[in-house]
């Protein structure tokens, strides 16, 4: 799947480098945060140094638990993100239907390397890893439940509470819908499969909304530089988990149904 073109902050390129150490971490390096501080300032106070993140304060645990998350909601900062993609896969659409429905057996191995614990007959609580910036962080978990399809074909993705877990200092409004389109698929003149094989289309269409509530050090800084950053680092997670969940899902439903993708056709994923 292809993100839709997402202004980029100047002089931060989250597309290009690394950020952590694997695909399950998603913190800023020194030189991106250094980037941002340089582009937008630290705020008002000019004395102001953010906190060491090696220093001995556990910045994933300066969202203290037990705290009253209700009594802050007006301190939340929000982040957006509006993906759009397609996926491509040799099959008719009944085929793929029945493939996604059933996806209690190959959702959890193509998350991986995210971890995803089932909740329910339909739901899992997704661990996407470390995620964090400028000395803050949070090992960010969603709880996602995979609708089935309405009399459209349409299938949705929304968010469920994580039973059990307790108040984390953000919140999560995860909405997805996916659209499936059955077509013929088209070949470069000369070309011949010996049948018109048959393809089925998914649209993927996310509208994703992160609320976080940060710590005083972080409240200090510019807030368009918390803005940008929050909203950069959303969209590189965004784009890192999608086209890792596509690649798997396109290759594991092609495996388990023993269909070989002849050299000149061109799958989009």
């Amino acid at each position: 799947m292809q993100q839709e073109p997402m202004r980029s902050p100047a002089n931060l390129d989250l597309t290009s480098g690394a950020t952590g150490d694997d695909d399950s971490e998603f913190l800023l390096t020194a030189e991106q945060e250094a980037a941002m501080l340089s582009e937008y300032g630290t705020g008002e106070d000019p004395q102001f140094d953010l906190q060491d993140p090696d220093s001995d304060t556990d910045q994933s645990a300066n969202l203290e638990q037990g705290a009253d998350i209700a009594a802050v909601k007006d301190e939340f900062r929000h982040f957006h993100n509006h993906y759009i993609g397609n996926m491509e896969l040799l099959a008719d659409k009944v085929t793929v239907m029945k493939y996604f429905d059933a996806h209690q057996g190959w959702f959890r191995r193509c998350a991986h390397p995210f971890k995803a614990d089932p909740i329910g007959e339909t739901g899992y609580a997704m661990g996407i890893g470390k995620v964090g910036a400028l000395g803050f962080q949070v090992d960010a978990r969603v709880g996602l439940n995979l609708l089935p399809p309405d009399q459209n074909c349409v299938y949705r993705i929304v968010t469920i509470p994580i039973p059990e877990q307790e108040p984390q200092g953000y919140e999560v409004d995860f909405q997805a819908e996916m659209r499936l389109e059955e077509k013929t698929l088209e070949l470069r003149s000369g070309e011949k499969l010996g049948a018109d094989p048959l393809i089925t289309s998914i649209t993927w269409d996310l509208h994703l909304t992160v609320s976080l509530h940060f710590p005083g050090f972080i409240q200090k800084l510019a807030k368009d530089m918390i803005q940008k950053t929050g909203d950069s680092v959303l969209g590189f997670i965004v784009q890192r988990v999608s086209k890792s969940l596509t690649a798997k899902v396109q290759d594991d439903f092609h495996k388990t149904h023993e269909i070989k993708i002849p050299k000149q056709v061109k799958l989009r994923r």
